[in-house]
Order: structure tokens, then sequence, then C-alpha cells
């Protein structure tokens, strides 16, 4: 990527309310390069959509669980099966699902972080975890993270990788 472009983006990912002209202060171009540049990486998929970040517990949401799972050998159609059993059960369950996503690491492949009002509604993600057959229920485990907790480290932002991001764009000067 342009080094104009990847500084779009790491703007974009620290406030996208941002209007095109105060973008186009920031990163030192014009404001019909910025809506040109926006336009196209929109096209192209580089941005996905454009969002905010609130603070789940003033939201009522008072845990976050990381929750790994490891699922047993599936043949390729056996695999493409699980994924639409899970989608459909998602739909029908409501589970406040941040992301649901396949991986490899820490002898787990599959990561769900979710947002619970309580421990019974993250009970409720674990029951039905343990529902289908494909995950081998012997391992699944979940790190709880609790959002009332006064002592925070580094909550969820997108502020770091933007800033990660616009030092990429630096180094290709």
């Amino acid at each position: 990527m342009k080094k104009v472009e990847l500084n779009l983006i790491s703007e974009l990912m620290k406030n996208s309310r941002q209007s095109d002209r105060d973008l186009a202060r920031t990163i030192g171009v014009s404001q019909p390069t910025v809506t040109r540049i926006r336009n196209k990486l929109e096209k192209e998929g580089y941005i996905r959509e454009y969002t905010m970040i609130p603070d789940f517990s003033k939201l009522g949401y008072k845990i976050m669980a990381i929750t790994f799972a490891l699922s047993r050998f599936l043949a390729k159609e056996e695999a493409e099966r699980a994924r639409k059993t899970i989608a459909d059960s998602v739909k029908e369950k409501h589970f406040e699902f941040i992301m649901l996503e396949r991986g490899d690491g820490l002898g787990f492949d599959g990561v769900i972080i979710s947002l619970h009002e309580d421990y019974a509604s993250y009970l409720k993600v674990s029951e039905w975890l343990r529902q289908f057959d494909f995950l081998d229920v012997e391992k699944i485990n979940s790190f709880l993270i609790n959002l009332e907790d006064n002592v925070r480290y580094r909550p969820l932002t997108f502020s770091t990788l933007a800033k990660l991001i616009r030092s990429q764009a630096e180094r290709k000067e």
C-alpha cells in the first residue's frame, strides 16, 4: 500500500467521524484526494465498515470472554456442515459475539470473543458450545475479563493499531 493510503486508514481507525477536509489537513493531501482514496479503499474492501467502540460496562456487560475450542478432525464436507450449523445456531441464540473465528495456537483451533451481562450469561454460551459433537468438550477453555474492574491495563481500542499502521507508512518514505 502507498504511504497516503496507510495514513488515511490510520486516521480513520482513530476517528472515523472525521470529515474528508479534516483528514486531508491531517495527512497533508487535498480533500478530493482523500475522497478518491477513501472510495477506492472501500471498493477494494480495505475499509469494511465505520464504527466505534463503546464502554461495554456502561452498556450493562460485566464480562468479556475469550473462549478457545478444539474441533475433532473433520473432513472438508463435515467442516462445512459444522460451520453452517454454528452460523445458524448463532442467529437463533442471539449471543453477544464480537468474534468467532478459526485459527491455530495453544492447542486450539477456534476462538470466540463474547460479551456477557453476568456469569450466568457466560455459562449459557459454554453450554451451547458443548452441544456440538464436532467440538472436543474437554478442550474448551475461557479467559474471563471483568469489565467492571477499576484496574485496566489497555482496554480494547484501535488507536494503538492505528499508530502501528502510521509507523509503517512513515517507513515507506
